[in-house]
């Protein structure tokens, strides 16, 4: 019934409506609402709750069908409708002797949308994406709809999610603001090309990793989670008596006790005069120096001299950012200390502190996972005082290791915490399996990027654990590749990141799945790029290639093979029928050659047809190429259209993070 039929009750007509509506029986999971979007041309489920052994009926605005079930012993209830191809509004009325109607329902196609930050980043709020304010006030699309989840895990599978804004809302600049840009600019693009109303069930989370997202069944089948898996499940029936705020307690107080560079508690390496320490050249991860797959408490100390005539009140001390947390001491006192990778350190020193002469700056850095290290741009790592002299920190500084942590117990895990195997896919997922969907729209990785040997192996679990969940074949998966981070490398290296898009990049053998390269728009210092508008084309692309059928370019160059020819390569790639360039016309950059000697050179590049030669005065006889291999690499080959080739090595040389688990 419509609102403005309702208006035009007689007012105890109207309270005897919403009476009964008070009183139904029915109980509905929070999928179903007002303004719902039903996935077209299927059997779409909808169940609910209601008294044991009673009988409920369901009938439908678009055909003359009369729908129905008995309540089992539990009094669950699950009815199939037949749905049409895309149109509406139309009304589904669900009663077992007292009626609920949904109104405004569409059909049309139901996409879910997860991952991790990006995937959420909302077009204002924390996201404040490009021209927000603009995009909100745009976002005018009564047929594309949002169910918004809310945060919420669990140890057991749930058979109903948590909802925002009362269930499905009407895409307008009141509820798109604080919805996922990178959902809604996919879903904009597929409605504007096809007119098939869209339904997007976003259910994504920060900073959370792909086994949260995993069921414990699929889990299981990959030994590095078993125990984890196991561990869960038993803490149901066994909860622990200490707190998680009591375990991380203990294992800190045993972290530090562990750590040679404090002594009965104290710290001991503040005031060292770091005789026997190594040098590393600073700003560095220090996987990319001396510390290959490394993880733990590395502690850092640089001796400085100040100036007779240097004001020494008011002095900064600015170390950029540190991965992942920090303590920092300035003549062995504590001036500040961190947590985060992507934050800058900015500390103020006390006026007495500084001293004319020598001095010491020794940052105790602690890396839990992945890159670690005093890593920010050279420029933010100096010593200024109020006057704007300035004392720059570049350059090698003396190192120890404190604890490498495979020689401590692990962190513990948070009993309500996100970052659980299985705890996002049993609360935030497990309740819409049965409710029928188009596919699934996903942008994550950055939180497994430490682990990207393994990633290879889970994320197709996961997506294979979807598709069999969902019980609707091989539904259509697309994802989003790692963008660009960081700073840029000088000089090829080693990048967990770049392992991690190689993973994504292998995913695409599974079938009817698709990745959209952003590799080209991400930011130095963000790890949330502004720029969502055409991270949502792009996924929108390739479904209105690959599900939607329309004959358009979906995807930039795609390596193929190489060919060695003295000291020249050959690379052949595929989707190259409108061509390859560089960007903007200027010089092809981002590719990398070696010799048998493992040792990458920047490499002259040019391109012919479909085809890219290489070669390099340093590389006599290459044997292996590398493209925009790096966390933030300079790169640029593209088709025609403008489309980023996606980063890949023709190389099977062990990485950086192998083993990692």
């Amino acid at each position: 019934m419509s609102l403005n039929k309702l208006k035009s009750l007689p007012f105890i007509a109207l309270l005897l409506f919403s009476s009964s509506l008070l009183q139904a029986k029915i109980i509905l999971p929070s999928v179903f609402s007002d303004n719902m979007v039903l996935q077209q041309k299927t059997n779409a489920a909808i169940w609910g709750k209601t008294d044991a052994g009673k009988a409920v009926k369901i009938t439908v605005s678009w055909n003359k069908i009369n729908y129905g079930a008995i309540a089992d012993a539990n009094g669950n209830w699950k009815i199939k409708v037949a749905t049409p191809g895309y149109g509406g509004p139309y009304t589904i009325t669900i009663s077992d002797g007292e009626a609920i109607v949904l109104n405004n329902v569409l059909i049309g196609d139901v996409w879910i949308c997860s991952g991790q930050s990006n995937m959420e980043m909302p077009l204002a709020g924390w996201g404040k994406i490009l021209n927000y304010e603009k995009e909100i006030a745009d976002a005018k699309f009564p047929n594309i709809r949002l169910l918004q989840a809310d945060h919420i895990t669990s140890n057991i599978p749930l058979n109903d999610a948590k909802v925002a804004n009362g269930g499905w809302q009407e895409c307008n600049p009141k509820y798109v603001a604080g919805f996922s840009s990178t959902a809604y600019f996919f879903a904009r693009q597929v409605y504007e090309k096809t007119k098939i109303p869209i339904g997007l069930i976003h259910t994504s989370w920060g900073g959370t990793i792909a086994e949260a997202w995993t069921s414990a069944e699929s889990l299981k089948k990959m030994p590095d989670f078993t125990a984890a898996v196991d561990k869960i499940q038993k803490s149901v029936k066994n909860p622990s008596p200490l707190s998680y705020e009591e375990k991380v307690t203990n294992w800190v107080k045993t972290i530090n006790e562990k750590d040679s560079g404090y002594l009965n508690g104290q710290v001991k390496w503040a005031t060292t005069d770091a005789n026997g320490w190594k040098s590393m050249a600073i700003p560095t991860l220090w996987e990319d120096a001396a510390l290959k797959n490394f993880d733990g408490i590395v502690w850092f100390t640089k001796k400085i001299n100040i100036p007779e005539n240097w004001k020494k009140n008011g002095a900064k001390l600015s170390l950029g950012t540190i991965d992942d947390n920090d303590i920092t001491f300035v003549n062995g006192v504590k001036v500040g200390e961190t947590e985060g990778y992507n934050v800058a350190r900015t500390y103020t020193l006390p006026a007495d502190l500084l001293k004319t002469g020598e001095n010491t700056i020794t940052v105790r850095v602690f890396d839990s996972g992945g890159g670690g290290g005093i890593y920010g741009e050279a420029k933010e790592l100096n010593l200024n005082n109020v006057s704007g002299e300035q004392i720059a920190l570049t350059g090698n500084w003396s190192y120890k290791i404190g604890l490498d942590f495979k020689k401590a117990e692990p962190k513990p895990f948070e009993e309500n915490g996100p970052n659980r195997p299985t705890v996002l896919y049993n609360a935030m997922l497990h309740p819409y399996i049965q409710f029928a969907i188009k596919g699934a729209i996903w942008y994550q990785g950055e939180s497994n990027a430490d682990r990207a040997y393994q990633y290879r192996e889970l994320f197709p679990t996961m997506i294979k654990d979807w598709r069999q969940k969902w019980g609707q074949g091989d539904f259509p998966f697309y994802f989003v590749q790692l963008a660009n981070f960081m700073q840029v490398d000088q000089a090829p290296a080693e990048s967990a990141w770049a392992e991690l898009r190689e993973a994504q990049l292998k995913t695409l053998a599974l079938p009817n799945t698709g990745m959209a390269t952003i590799i080209d728009i991400g930011e130095a210092k963000d790890i949330h790029p502004k720029n969502k508008q055409d991270v949502g084309k792009r996924l929108g692309l390739i479904a209105l290639a690959k599900t939607y059928g329309q004959k358009i370019n979906y995807s930039g160059p795609v390596y193929q093979s190489q060919k060695v020819d003295g000291r020249q390569i050959t690379l052949t790639f595929g989707n190259t029928e409108n061509g390859l360039k560089a960007r903007d016309g200027a010089e092809l950059k981002g590719f990398a050659i070696a010799g048998a000697d493992k040792k990458f050179y920047w490499a002259n590049a040019t391109v012919k047809g479909t085809q890219v030669v290489l070669s390099s005065n340093e590389v006599a006889n290459p044997v292996a190429v590398r493209y925009a291999w790096g966390n933030n690499p300079v790169c640029n080959l593209v088709s025609n259209d403008g489309l980023p080739a996606s980063p890949f090595r023709t190389d099977t040389w062990q990485g950086v993070t192998f083993g990692k688990k």
